[in-house]
């Protein structure tokens, strides 16, 4: 899928494949290690980082690549956000370099993973822990139609803030 981001290059989003996550793996420490957006473990290697990002079947791992230049501007992963009677709804999880903020990747890749699960049969996305004070990713989920649909008070720890709520955010395909 080829998304125009307004400016020369062209970004697109694909299946990502083994020298992806290597050149990706920079982005998910800085992410993790940020202590903003994701409980995550900290100081993990690349091999234990893959199994915190990379989805299994019937999921996916893409990746934004910048085509001219072969950069990887981020990621999402998404799949079922549950097994056996919950797997009719999808989740996902993004991450993009901070040197692409801005640039439209988060919207792209949103976009991706909501036809992604419309393609595949879902009947909504769910997003389990959405971080209160990550206004940038709670703006962006409800320009894509996402509502919140409770908050659990305290449940992240962030580097900045302190304990701070994790939204449950829903959207019907």
């Amino acid at each position: 899928m080829g998304v125009g981001t307004g400016r020369e290059d062209r970004m697109i989003i694909r299946e990502m494949t083994q020298d992806d996550w290597l050149a990706f793996f920079p982005t998910y420490v800085e992410v993790v290690e940020s202590g903003e957006s994701y409980a995550f473990p900290s100081g993990q290697s690349v091999d234990e980082a893959r199994g915190w990002w990379l989805e299994s079947a019937p999921g996916v791992t893409v990746v934004a690549v910048d085509e001219e230049r072969g950069e990887v501007l981020g990621s999402a992963k998404t799949g079922p956000n549950r097994p056996g009677r919950g797997s009719h709804v999808a989740t996902g999880s993004f991450m993009v370099s901070s040197s692409a903020r801005g640039r439209g990747v988060g919207r792209a890749l949103g976009e991706w993973v909501l036809d992604w699960a419309r393609e595949n049969g879902y009947a909504a996305v769910q997003f389990n822990a959405v971080v209160e004070t990550n206004t940038v990713a709670v703006q962006l989920w409800q320009d894509l139609g996402f509502t919140i649909i409770g908050t659990v008070p305290e449940a992240f720890e962030s580097r900045t803030h302190g304990r701070v709520g994790l939204h449950v955010m829903h959207r019907r395909l």
